[in-house]
């Protein structure tokens, strides 16, 4: 996908991703060693009601979803960085997550008019329809027959 392809108003399914304990706790073991990350029991007695995936670890899931399902079939250059990301509800072992990026506005960029700046609103939802999690960013994308 080039510039181009990214109207405003797009939807783009990201998949599904299931949520194992083992995943969970290998990541938190590296990146985000809390209790609730790490034990069952103390993501139990925590506020998050199980054993809960590091918002982090959520972030990630995300990422290597939105890698599959375009990014890494497009003229992505990156991204400037990012609006917003909002942990909405936990997401616990054995949850599949579904998620969808909505094209929200786009532009061309005004210093590098081979590069057009999409700006996404990007949405993880649970097996219950419950959003998980949300992130806004500006991606950049070479238009189309442009090389880097």
């Amino acid at each position: 996908m080039a510039y181009e392809d990214f109207a405003e108003g797009l939807a783009i399914d990201l998949g599904t991703k299931d949520v194992t304990a083992a995943e969970i706790i290998e990541f938190a073991s590296e990146f985000d060693a809390q209790p609730m990350h790490l034990d069952e029991e103390a993501g139990k007695a925590s506020i998050l009601g199980g054993l809960s995936a590091s918002g982090w670890h959520t972030c990630s899931m995300f990422m290597r979803m939105m890698c599959d399902a375009f990014l890494l079939d497009s003229t992505s250059q990156g991204a400037p960085g990012i609006e917003y990301a909002r942990w909405k509800k936990p997401v616990l072992a054995g949850d599949t997550l579904t998620g969808r990026s909505t094209v929200v506005a786009h532009r061309t960029s005004n210093s590098r008019p081979q590069l057009g700046l999409v700006t996404f609103r990007h949405e993880l939802f649970n097996q219950k329809g419950e959003n998980v999690f949300e992130l806004e960013n500006t991606g950049m994308f070479l238009k189309r027959g442009v090389t880097a």
